[in-house]
């Protein structure tokens, strides 16, 4: 990956939804020459917002390879609440900004990290996404492995990555069903936070999911 050369311009648009106005930040390779051929559309968890360390660093690293990163945060977040809204909001307020983020006329693959995974895979379809990225997706409630969401994943039409730590309480990746394209983080939480005694650093976790991503968009049907 060329990631490190290659430096993002930021820019935050602003998209009225029937839920309120939602806020896509837009990262983009500078380099004149070089052209993007993918809109990764990432929305955020239930728990926080754009600011997690795995979507900061596809926002950084993604661009360079041709791949502009687009951060969605959803009304709620975006108005300061702290709760989080029904899944039906959630996914209103998605397909309400959709068309912002077709609007570079390349084709978009829609994800995010956990509630926001969970929003692309339930959306892709009506949606018309291209695939669907699922990072740290909450299989189940922790503790509560009878609470299977593997409906939600396995009812995707369209290619589907799972990037899932190790240790994620909301379901190891052993805990998927058969078939799913998975990438384990080694040692990593919901969050891909590590603990101390890990045999990996954080540079090189991120690093684990930046680069099995562009991995696979660059394989993903429909380039």
């Amino acid at each position: 990956m060329n990631a490190h050369k290659e430096k993002a311009a930021e820019r935050a648009e602003t998209v009225a939804t029937p839920a309120g106005d939602a806020r896509i930040t837009w990262h983009r390779v500078k380099h004149p020459a070089k052209k993007a051929h993918t809109v990764l559309a990432l929305g955020h968890g239930a728990g926080g917002g754009i600011e997690a360390r795995d979507l900061r660093a596809l926002a950084a690293a993604l661009p360079g390879e041709g791949v502009t990163v687009a951060l969605v945060e959803q009304p709620w977040r975006v108005a300061g609440k702290k709760v989080a809204p029904a899944s039906r909001t959630l996914d209103a307020a998605w397909s309400a900004l959709w068309p912002a983020l077709t609007g570079p006329g390349l084709p978009v693959v829609a994800g995010g990290r956990s509630a926001g995974a969970r929003v692309a895979c339930r959306t892709a379809a009506e949606l018309g996404a291209q695939a669907v990225l699922a990072l740290s997706f909450p299989l189940h409630p922790p503790g509560k492995p009878e609470k299977s969401r593997a409906d939600e994943l396995t009812g995707v039409e369209v290619p589907v990555l799972v990037v899932q730590g190790g240790r994620d309480p909301f379901g190891r990746p052993a805990e998927f069903p058969a078939g799913t394209e998975l990438v384990e983080v080694p040692y990593a939480d919901h969050g891909f936070a590590l603990p101390k005694s890990a045999e990996l650093t954080e540079e090189e976790a991120m690093g684990v999911v930046t680069g099995a991503v562009a991995r696979w968009l660059a394989g993903t049907p429909g380039r």
